[in-house]
């Protein structure tokens, strides 16, 4: 909830007031419900090329019976061919490491990198999770890992210090296909009539 800063504290003090057993949670808090939930963020899983396939968005942000926008025919084809390039999943996150992957960490399938990491947050009940964009052909069930590093006093550098286990949670289908996907490819009937 956004309030002006001079209505900050009438606010907390209403929320609080409100029900029994509220109290006041800060950012991490946020960002680890937020994960849970495997909503996109501008600047970690949102970038200028990301697609709303990709992101889940297409039963909460895309209209697709309305008319003419940018971004139409990708939107279109997507849609109805299904297959974007990756696809949006959480991470659970084997906690007895006690490391957490930094956003940009690879993920991987084996010793083959299919994704990175865009967030990661310690959850009050789930332990450490966090949501990667991967490659869409891995599949749904595959054990994956995720690398954990640290950066060099000395030079600088990031340098991979080990790997912590990942099960995945799938948000976006790895057929790419979404809720709204048309059973049949458009145009399969005009395709058939060719055929004959």
């Amino acid at each position: 909830v956004l309030v002006p800063a001079q209505s900050v504290n009438a606010v907390v003090s209403t929320f609080l007031a409100a029900g029994e057993g509220r109290r006041l949670a800060g950012a991490l808090a946020w960002e680890a419900l937020r994960i849970e939930a495997g909503r996109p963020r501008w600047a970690r899983e949102a970038d200028a090329r990301a697609i709303p396939h990709e992101l889940d968005w297409l039963r909460t942000a895309v209209h697709l019976t309305k008319g003419c926008y940018p971004g139409q025919e990708t939107i279109a084809r997507t849609l109805n061919l299904g297959r974007p390039p990756r696809r949006l999943t959480v991470l659970q996150l084997d906690g007895l490491v006690g490391d957490l992957p930094q956003p940009g960490a690879s993920v991987r399938m084996g010793e083959r990198a299919v994704g990175a990491v865009t967030s990661v947050a310690r959850h009050h009940e789930l332990g450490p999770i966090a949501l990667a964009l991967l490659r869409r052909a891995v599949p749904a069930g595959e054990q994956l890992t995720v690398e954990i590093t640290e950066v060099d006093e000395a030079t600088g550098e990031t340098i991979p210090v080990g790997r912590v286990d990942a099960a995945q949670e799938v948000l976006v289908s790895p057929e790419g296909r979404a809720q709204a996907s048309p059973a049949e490819r458009p145009g399969a009937e005009l395709r058939k009539g060719l055929r004959l």
